[in-house]
């Protein structure tokens, strides 16, 4: 071993003891730098920390798995990818619900709309003092991806979450960025492996920019008619289809460090009608239960991910508002009940947008339908202008002071936001560890 194994057979000196002192304390301090430094997406070795999943928000590696590792059943996600919640939990300010202010809490259950032309806009939103929980980058315009905002504001005290419509096909927000992405109908007729890994890439480069959560993949069932508004971005026809292909999407970005999004419960793909111009109606409860309802009882139990309630009237489940009108599922008590009680989803829970869609913006003003949405389930409240953020919150203080947002519903969503950012739930809403790839099927939940 030459000299270094011979002088390993010494008697440390005090010199030697002093200079290896020295030299672990760059080492830790060198580590400790790392952790509080965005890592470099190229670079790929990035190596997250594992964390247990409770179903809500967080982006584990699966039970006794390493980062890169397989899981019996799943595809092999391949190295390991930058994990954006992990980054964020580390930086985040976890604090219990309780210490913030009444106004701060309701401001992390607001997901505001930006353009992407505006880095002054992004930076409104997530400073002050009350910033909000989710940022949701909309438009054509790709200057906050390139301009490094949106990984500047996931380095503050309590970093909001930051969205993209990433589907692929004709919605997709960085294909002047990225390239583009083949639609769900194409990417159903992949092999799963192929997908799940096409997934990743594209989660990976999501999150070099400063995104951490993806509003996909579609689990709408749909391409049997011309007719329906869904079309190409549904998988496939069928429930067992849909639940591969969104399956091996969802874990791919979960690969990435991206929360997916389950959308659009309970199911858009047999709708009448197009919730962005007016109301819109589902086959009956019954039917959906058959089919289109399924990726949400399989799906979470393979993963984390978060679910989109869209602005859906469902005969045999929606409530009734005074003129006896069917109330849209974003805002409905009975569809969020659905999705927490019958289907046992206990994640992050947002609303289709409420500014702008007409199945909600022509019955209901936005202020309103924000407070509606809270009140009935929803965690996060997808606006793309709310007008003066200040008076959306006034407008909710209010609400709660009256009694029609109840405080114990604003701090149960604000728990859910906090835990999709890295922080620890409080109280005993744990469950168990999940693993991947051996749970439920199709078949086993008809």
């Amino acid at each position: 071993m030459g000299q270094h194994g011979a002088r390993s057979h010494r008697h440390p000196t005090i010199r030697g003891v002093v200079v290896l002192a020295v030299l672990l304390a760059i080492v830790v301090l060198g580590s400790v730098a790392r952790d509080r430094v965005l890592p470099d997406p190229a670079a790929g070795s990035y190596s997250p920390t594992p964390s247990r999943d409770v179903g809500s928000g967080t982006l584990p590696h699966p039970t006794g798995t390493t980062p890169g590792a397989s899981v019996p059943g799943t595809a092999a996600p391949g190295p390991a990818l930058t994990d954006a919640p992990d980054r964020l939990r580390r930086l985040a300010v976890c604090q219990d619900p309780a210490t913030l202010t009444l106004r701060r809490q309701l401001a992390q259950l607001l997901m505001l709309g930006v353009d992407g032309s505006s880095d002054r806009a992004v930076l409104r939103l997530a400073g002050g003092r009350t910033p909000v929980g989710g940022i949701f980058v909309y438009g054509t315009s790709t200057r906050v991806f390139r301009s490094g905002v949106l990984r500047r504001v996931g380095t503050r005290p309590l970093p909001p979450l930051v969205a993209v419509d990433d589907e692929g096909g004709r919605v997709q927000r960085l294909d002047d960025v990225f390239g583009q992405l083949p639609s769900a109908r194409r990417q159903g007729a992949m092999d799963p492996l192929a997908l799940r890994r096409l997934a990743a890439t594209r989660g990976r480069r999501l999150a070099s920019v400063g995104v951490t959560m993806n509003l996909a993949p579609v689990v709408d069932l749909g391409g049997q008619r011309r007719t329906e508004v869904i079309g190409d971005r549904a998988y496939a026809p069928s429930a067992e289809e849909v639940v591969t292909a969104a399956g091996a999407v969802a874990a791919g970005l979960r690969d990435a460090g991206v929360l997916p999004t389950l959308k659009h419960f309970p199911g858009h793909g047999r709708a009448r009608g197009d919730s962005h111009r007016g109301a819109t109606r589902t086959p009956t409860l019954a039917t959906l239960r058959a089919a289109d309802l399924l990726p949400y009882r399989i799906l979470p139990e393979r993963g984390t991910t978060a679910v989109m309630v869209g602005h859906l009237e469902v005969p045999g489940l929606s409530s009734r508002d005074a003129a006896g009108r069917r109330i849209p599922a974003s805002l409905d008590p009975a569809a969020y009940r659905l999705l927490r009680t019958d289907y046992g989803f206990t994640g992050l829970v947002i609303t289709d947008e409420l500014g702008g869609m007409h199945a909600v913006s022509d019955r209901f003003g936005v202020r309103a339908a924000v407070a509606r949405a809270l009140r009935a389930g929803a965690d996060l409240a997808l606006v793309n202008d709310p007008g003066s953020v200040d008076e959306l919150l006034d407008y909710l203080e209010r609400a709660v002071e009256t009694g029609r947002l109840p405080r114990s519903r604003v701090r149960e969503s604000v728990e859910r936001v906090l835990w999709a950012k890295g922080c620890p739930l409080t109280g005993d809403r744990t469950t168990e560890d999940r693993v991947p790839g051996n749970q439920v099927t199709v078949d086993q939940v008809r």
